[in-house]
């Protein structure tokens, strides 16, 4: 993601999808449908919609884009699976510049962290004048396939105001062709990115970003559901 999109990703990044929980009960609820989002300048990737929830997304000669949908609930378990069959050469996604990735899953909270300075609600509210002042995440945890494996784990996302935590779960590296099976724990996670108890969930994003090296991007996620985490 290039520099002259930087402003608007806070906003664009803080973003978020609903579903289910496993067992049946309210563990997150949403509307129905993904949404689509794009980044100024960027031409927006292909999505299409799988049976059950799941998107496949295909993009070339620097293209990107995200699907969102609105979540509410509180932080539990967060399971899928997904696979890349192609997409971007591995790059570091801890810094500006060359940071592709095939695809991510990013987790949106209506909620501060303990510790917000004056700068980053700055920067929130510049991005909510972008966002035509729609109600927007506070904070972010992203899970993402792409990238070196160098990154720390979590690392603050370059273009989010220290208020976006992104994991590294699959690199560019990872064999392609082959579905993989991801679960999270959000709560935990929040806590160990930025402290205190974890607010409400507000959205839920998966997002393609090929901009940087026009890399060709074929991947696809699926059975997506919140469910309640293990003691």
């Amino acid at each position: 993601m290039s520099h002259r999109v930087a402003a608007g990703a806070l906003i664009s990044l803080l973003i978020v999808m609903p579903v289910a929980s496993a067992n049946g009960q309210a563990a997150a609820a949403a509307d129905a449908g993904w949404r689509p989002g794009q980044w100024n300048g960027i031409p927006p990737a292909h999505w299409v919609d799988l049976p059950g929830g799941g998107l496949r997304v295909t993009a070339r000669d620097g293209q990107g884009s995200f699907m969102w949908r609105p979540a509410r609930g509180s932080a539990t378990c967060l399971t899928w699976r997904w696979r890349v069959d192609a997409g971007p050469p591995a790059a570091r996604l801890d810094r500006r510049g060359g940071d592709d990735r095939a695809i991510g899953v990013f987790v949106g909270f209506d909620g501060w962290p303990p510790r917000v300075t004056l700068a980053q609600r700055t920067a929130h509210s510049s991005a909510l004048a972008l966002a035509g002042l729609r109600r927007v995440p506070r904070t972010v945890l992203a899970y993402v396939w792409g990238g070196t494996g160098e990154e720390p784990q979590p690392f603050m996302s370059p273009y989010m105001a220290d208020l976006g935590s992104v994991r590294v779960l699959r690199t560019a590296h990872a064999p392609r062709g082959e579905w993989q099976v991801e679960r999270v724990n959000l709560a935990a996670d929040w806590r160990a990115s930025f402290g205190g108890a974890p607010p409400p969930l507000i959205e839920i994003a998966i997002a393609s970003d090929a901009e940087d090296t026009r890399a060709r991007v074929d991947a696809r996620i699926e059975d997506i559901h919140f469910i309640p985490c293990e003691p």
